[in-house]
Parts: structure tokens; sequence; C-alpha cells
């Protein structure tokens, strides 16, 4: 028997689980059928035969649409010695993240159709988790002329951003709005203005004063995050605000969304658990752009998340070699990896009853799928069975060498987390399954 042949024969029963599925407003006891890389069937426990297909016992678990991070940094091509595609995909099936878009900071920039295909080959091969690759708003993200989003669109890109660099152009993110509109993607912005951030290392405030260390003012996003949002209205353009950290940005959001413009937002994991008080000590694994900032951020970070203004959870995974975190705070490499623990970080909102395990998964997976227009997040009949199973309540320790990344810049390291992904099935393959 061929491989599609197989792959057309297979089938997995997914048994006794607790299924949350957002996008059909379902929270309950039930077992999953999948036939040939979709959803067949759904009903009560029990009532479904396995008749030959692979068993997933999954009673005392939860299972969900498999998890969305629409902002990941893979690495590859060009700096293959922090991530590669292959390692970067792995980490996302043991997180239990089935599908990733992927920044444009490679070497070379994904700023052309040939980069953007270069990618997808190599997620074909690897055979983990989906890619779905973002391309550069600018040519080499210069941020002087506009890339070919065309080009790129028809290569597979399902958005576009600078990540990394903000757009300080005023004209250019205009048009980028505009142009990103023509074949509805959405803009994701790196909100910091250079000129009020510049030469900054972490958050300003005491912590900073403290360390000696030059800060970074809030302002200095949210200003930004206040033109684009007006770029926005002005050109109807999608725009999508990226790792928000401040209370005045996420508020600004919740505005632009109660006018009714297109505008969403993320938020990730280390800045909705952490302050800047995780710098104490020169730790350049809590380095970051933008930096840890004030708990009276985190708090309204956490409030954003509660009632959808920051409708997506992403990680902003950066991997780094340790010899670019092993230096002075001031020249450390900013970044965090963070796939392997999104899971039990935001698992940590749902037992302080800041969320509901169902706005939990809904941040995940189901919106940042919306939010990237791609046919995923969802366990409907037909849908591509890309799903996760997972125990709430399981301890484990981060242990940042045994991390699958090829990086281990994390500010978790020893951290004792609740919370373990058990098993990650992508278009109906088992693709990762804990042996634990």
């Amino acid at each position: 028997m061929n491989t599609e042949t197989q792959n057309a024969a297979r089938r997995i029963l997914v048994k006794g689980g607790h299924l949350i599925d957002p996008s059909r407003d379902v929270s309950e006891k039930a077992d999953v059928l999948i036939t040939a890389g979709v959803v067949e069937a759904i009903d009560k426990p029990g009532a479904i035969p396995s008749d030959g297909a692979e068993v997933v016992d999954a009673r005392g678990l939860f299972v969900a649409p498999g998890f969305v991070d629409m902002h990941v940094h893979l690495r590859e091509p060009g700096y293959e010695y922090k991530e590669t595609v292959a390692t970067g995909c792995l980490s996302a099936v043991v997180g239990g993240v089935t599908s990733v878009a992927c920044m444009a900071n490679t070497n070379p920039v994904n700023d052309s159709g040939a980069v953007t295909k270069y990618i997808i080959d190599k997620a074909k091969v690897a055979g983990l988790a989906n890619v779905f690759p973002v391309g550069a708003v600018s040519i080499g993200l210069g941020g002087e002329a506009l890339a070919e989003f065309g080009e790129m669109f028809e290569a597979g890109i399902v958005a576009v951003s600078d990540d990394g660099h903000p757009i300080m152009k005023s004209s250019l993110m205009r048009h980028a709005l505009e142009y990103a509109k023509m074949f509805g993607i959405p803009v994701i912005a790196h909100e910091e203005d250079l000129d009020l951030c510049c030469g900054g290392v972490m958050n300003e405030g005491l912590m900073s004063i403290r360390l000696g260390l030059e800060g970074i003012p809030s302002v200095g996003e949210s200003a930004m995050v206040a033109r684009d949002i007006e770029l926005a209205r002005y050109t109807g353009g999608r725009l999508h605000v990226a790792h928000v950290s401040t209370a005045e940005s996420v508020e600004m959001v919740r505005r632009a969304k109660h006018d009714g413009l297109d505008v969403t937002c993320e938020a990730t994991p280390h800045h909705f658990t952490l302050d800047d008080s995780a710098v104490a000590g020169y730790n350049t694994n809590a380095k970051m752009y933008p930096p840890l900032r004030t708990e009276r951020d985190v708090a309204a970070v956490r409030a954003g998340i509660a009632d959808g203004t920051v409708d997506s959870i992403a990680t902003d995974h950066a991997p780094h070699h340790r010899d670019e975190k092993a230096s002075h705070f001031d020249e450390a490499a900013k970044g965090v990896v963070g796939l392997e623990t999104v899971l039990p970080l935001t698992l940590a909102l749902v037992r302080d009853e800041t969320l509901t395990l169902e706005r939990m998964v809904d941040a995940l997976s189901t919106q940042p799928a919306r939010n990237l227009g791609i046919e995923r997040g969802t366990l409907a009949r037909g849908s591509v069975a890309d799903l996760v199973v997972f125990d709430a309540d399981r301890a484990w320790n981060v242990n940042a060498t045994e991390l699958a990344s090829k990086s281990k810049n994390t500010p978790f390291d020893g951290w004792e987390m609740r919370g373990k992904v058990t098993r990650t099935i992508v278009a109906g393959r088992s693709v990762w399954e804990d042996a634990a």
C-alpha cells in the first residue's frame, strides 16, 4: 500500500475526552472520529464504533482544535543555528500548536514568492505542523518601499509584517494597509516608535532606574498603536497589533473594536505572566521587545484577553543561540522561546478564573485562525483534523535543556507548570505523543 493510500485509509477515534470547540460553541464529553485527515463524526461517548480505527483514550483529558500561533520565528532560511523549520515545527507540536504563522525576518528576508515557497516546501518535508508564512511589508525589511504582496500571496503568505522592525513611515504604513486590503490579508504591526525608544533595553520605570539600564517608555508602543488605528480607520484596512504590552494599547484597541474597525491584536504568555521585575539580576532571558512592563500593564493585558479585546494569544517564539544571550544585558539578543510553555501558562489564567477553558481555546485556536483567514481552529464535521489532547492538571518542570526547540532561551527554566499536551494530531496524523 503506498503512502497516499495509507493516508486515505487512516482512521483515528479519540474517545472519552471533554471536547472544547468554540467555533461551534461546544463544551461537552464527546468522541471524535477522524478519517482520511478530516473530522468525519462527533457523537456522545461510546456512540461511534471503532471499526478498526486507532483508538486514542482521552478519558480525563480535554480535546480541542489544534492551537494556531500567529507569531513565530522559525529563523530558516539564514539563521539555522538558532532554529530550523523542522525543529521549530517539532517544538510547536510538542506544545499542541498545529499551525504556525512564521515571520519574515529571515536571511534572505521573506519578501518574495521564492522565499515563501522555500519555507512552505521545508515545512512539507518536516511533516509536522502546518506552516503559513508571513511576508515582509517592505523590501528587505528596510522600511522604504513595499514588497510585492501579490507575488508572495500567490506563493502562500497569509499576512504581511516587518516584525522586529516598526514601520516608521506613516505613508508606507498607509499604503501597506491599502495594498494588503486588495488581498484580504492583515498587516501585523510591530508597534515601536524608534524616536521614543532608541537605546532602551527594558521597560522605563523604577526597575530600569534601579538597574541602571536605559528604559523603553510605554508611550513608544501606544503612540504607534494610536497612529495605526487611525490609518486603519482611514484606509479600511485590516490591522493586527502584535504582542500588545501596555494598558494604553489595550484600551485603544478596545475603542477601535467598539467603533467597528477591522483591528485585532495578540498578547504573549510572557507579557501576561511576567512584569519587569523579572529582569532583576540582569536576566537576559527576560529581555524581549516589547519589554516586560509593569504590574498594571500585565493586569490590563489579562483583562483584555478575558473580554476579547485581545482576541488571540501568540508566543512570539524567538529562538536565539545561547551565546547571544550570554552577554551583557545591553548587548544580549531580545526574545524568548515559547511554543512548549504556552498551554500551561495560559491555563494559569483559567485556574485563577481570569479565563474560562472555552475562552482559552478560543484565544489559542479559533480566533487566531480567523485573524489569519485560514481554515483551522475548528473541529466541525468535514474540517481538517488538526487537534490537541491535553491534561489540564498534570504537573511538570521546565528544563530548558530538554526543550525540543533548537534554542533554550526561556525565562521559565525551572518553573513548575500545570498542564501538558499528551497528543497532537495534524491532518489526521498523530505527529507527537507524550511518552511519560
